[in-house]
């Protein structure tokens, strides 16, 4: 029965929270790019995997194609080297 009842008072409480933000235009989007992690892993042979290996050509090629397909002017603005 107290679970329940702390479950709910703390509840009510996040709930009657107030957030507060400044108004300076940061954060109206999400952060939108492409990260080498989530495709390539930790590919780093790059003369056995010379298309796909993590180096300097593979992150300008990845550059250049969000430029070219759109991503870009879709607000997809980085290029995350991870």
């Amino acid at each position: 029965m107290a679970h329940t009842v702390l479950t709910v008072v703390v509840a009510v409480a996040s709930l009657a929270c107030v957030c507060y933000g400044l108004d300076n235009g940061l954060g109206l989007t999400p952060p939108m790019g492409w990260m080498s992690w989530e495709r390539y892993r930790c590919r780093v042979d790059c003369v056995r995997y010379p298309n796909s290996c993590i180096n300097e050509q593979l992150y300008m090629r990845m550059a250049d194609a969000m430029v070219s397909g759109g991503y870009v002017a879709a607000g997809y603005n980085r290029v995350n080297i991870d």
